[in-house]
């Protein structure tokens, strides 16, 4: 019961902030489409300046960079290590404003599991190094003009 209480002030919260930024229409997601995505992944809700979503890994992924989007991440389930900051190795672009890389020189190391939130901002590298068992998590963007 926590869990959805939580998750669902973080849906409140990223739609009621961008709605008062933006003018825009309120977006709703029914507890069937948000267990739906706990299961497999996917959008909840998505805004000029704003994208909410649940992810589920199972395995590392690739460095990331985002030039105007913060990501903040909720851990529902699993355990994984994360990096965060310094330099991004073989960096391309991937799409205008995103950039993916093989490695981090330098970073700060993290252990997610259950529980934990990280908010990484606009600009930051980040990494999934490693994801010990299934890892799921719920994700709000916000993206700077």
């Amino acid at each position: 019961m926590k869990l959805i209480l939580m998750l669902t002030t973080l849906l409140i919260a990223a739609v009621s902030l961008s709605a008062a930024q933006a003018g825009s229409t309120v977006t709703y997601a029914g507890h069937d489409k948000v267990t739906a995505a706990m299961a497999n992944g996917g959008a909840l809700a998505n805004g000029t300046d704003f994208k909410v979503s649940m992810a589920r890994r199972t395995a590392p992924g690739q460095v990331e960079v985002h030039d105007k989007e913060t990501d903040t991440f909720y851990v529902l389930d699993g355990e994984a290590t994360f990096v965060t900051g310094g330099t991004m190795i073989g960096g391309s672009v991937r799409s205008p404003g995103q950039q993916v890389g093989t490695d981090i020189m330098g970073g700060e190391t993290h252990h997610l599991s259950k529980g934990d939130v990280i908010a990484i901002p606009a600009g930051v590298p980040h990494w999934f190094k490693e994801v010990q068992k299934p890892f799921t998590y719920y994700m709000v963007k916000i993206v700077k003009p």
